[in-house]
This record gives C-alpha cells, structure tokens and sequence, in this order.
C-alpha cells in the first residue's frame, strides 16, 4: 500500500526494567535509539507465548487445527501451507525459518532444500500419519532448540508493525493508534501482550484477514482504545482484543465455527492482565 508516512517520530518505549546489553533490535528508521533485550528477558517472552500458543509442551509445536489447511509450527504456531495451497492468513513459518538461518542456527534436514519450500504434509491427517516420522521429530527438536530465536522473531515483527499500522489507519486515526501504542510498551506486562497479540492475529493491516470488511488484528484492537495515560493501558487493551474477537467470530462465516475457539481466545487476552 503507497501512503505517505506520518512525519513524526515513532519510539516504542520499554520499561527499564527491561533493557540490557544482551540483544539489540533497532526499529524501523524514523527510531534514534534502539530497543535492548537480555537473553533472559528473550526467554522469557518465548516460553509465556509456548505456554499461550502450546500449552508448553514440545507436543504442541508441530500442530496441525481441525477445520484448518495448514501447519501450525513453533511456539508461535507460525502458519505453513503445503504446496498449491494458500489461504487468507499470513504465511510466518517460512519468514521465521529465514529469519533462524541468518542467525547461524542448525537447520533441520527437511528445510535445509529453500526456506520457500511448501510443507510438505498435503493434509491434516497425512501431517498426523506423520507425528512419530523420523522428519517430524527432528523438526520438533529443531523447534525446541531455537526458543530464544523464536522469540526474538516475535519481538522483531513487533517493532515492524507500528509504521504498517501507521500506513494502515485513517488520517485521523494515527495518532491515536500510536499513542496507545507507546502506552502499551512503557509496561513490562503491555509489552508482552504487544507482543503476544501481534502473533497470535497478526497486525491487522491485510485486507485477506477480514470479514465482512472488519478485522481483527492489532491496528483494530488499539484503534478501539481512548485511553490517554499508562495507567490502565493493559486493561483497555484487554477490553478491546476481546470485543474485537467477539465481533470477529459473529462475523466469520459459518462452514468455520470460529465460536469453538472463542473461548480460548478470551482466556488468553485476559492473561495479559493477570485474568
């Protein structure tokens, strides 16, 4: 989309008590500091998404949903279609994959061909069939073994999303959306739900992840919010990710029976307030 970006500077703030030496991730350009991560802090987001997203356990990093055309793999159910197959949402697993290889990390021998490569489990049941094969137990070892660089993959399509929602937004919406934004990172606990809700449905920019014109991701939860303070940032954003879900499963079509996931979904935006 070719829309001119605001002028203004954009800095995603994080609490002190947060910032180290250990891993640094400079946002996109208008930024004149960079945000800083300790290898600790790292862990930490990735095992709080493993449990959000998995439950925790390796079991539930090579996934594979009922009523779903895809792959869900990685603590962050990173999406992975087969070959000739695409849907409305966003393909992550193949970005991720790139993202662990320019980090020097073992790749297993099933993507070791392209990081483009489709999966290559054409159906739910044949990825099933498949839970005990030789290449789905590497790739899980794979998965269990690059926590940290998964992480940091979250963080960083974090920090990528506040100028695509910026560009996404109405002109009148901007700096609001930003505001909340910044009110969100100032929190240890408003920074991980950041973090957590723009992998879990995305940054809400894609017109594919729409229904009936509405969507559902972060753009859409933070445009939602009025607040003009930290106080009580997390507990608007709580509000809004649920009404915001809420809507989304009243508008999905029905062959999908988005209502069975509803309740899950409410369960884990309430845990970025301690619900």
């Amino acid at each position: 989309m070719d829309k001119s970006r605001p002028s203004r500077k954009h800095r995603f703030c994080i609490p002190r008590g947060l910032l180290a030496i250990a891993a640094t991730i400079v946002l996109w350009p208008h930024i004149s500091s960079a945000i800083t991560f300790s290898h600790g802090d790292i862990m930490r987001i990735g095992k709080r998404v493993w449990q959000n997203e998995c439950n925790g356990t390796v079991s539930g990093l090579t996934a594979w949903n009922q009523g779903e055309d895809f792959a869900s793999l990685g603590i962050g159910h990173f999406i992975w279609y087969p070959k000739g197959k695409r849907g409305p949402f966003e393909e992550s697993f193949p970005k991720l994959i790139r993202f662990i290889s320019t980090r020097g990390a073992k790749l297993p021998t099933l993507l070791l061909t392209t990081s483009e490569q489709p999966c290559p489990w054409n159906s739910r049941a044949e990825f099933l069939r498949a839970q005990h094969a030789p290449e789905m137990n590497q790739l899980r070892q794979f998965l269990v073994d690059t926590i940290g660089l998964q992480a940091e993959f979250l963080i960083a399509r974090l920090e990528g999303a506040l100028p695509k929602m910026l560009d996404e937004a109405a002109p009148a919406e901007r700096a609001n959306v930003q505001q909340q934004f910044e009110c969100m990172g100032r929190t240890p606990r408003g920074c991980f739900a950041l973090v957590d809700y723009v992998n879990f449905k995305g940054e809400g920019v894609l017109h594919t992840e729409r229904y009936q014109g509405q969507g559902w991701g972060l753009l859409q939860v933070l445009e939602s919010m009025n607040g003009a303070s930290d106080t009580g940032a997390v507990d608007e954003f709580v509000r809004s990710a649920k009404a915001t879900l809420t809507r989304r499963v009243h508008n999905a079509p029905p062959e999908r029976h988005e209502s069975r996931w509803l309740s899950g979904w409410l369960r884990r935006v309430n845990s970025y307030s301690g619900g």
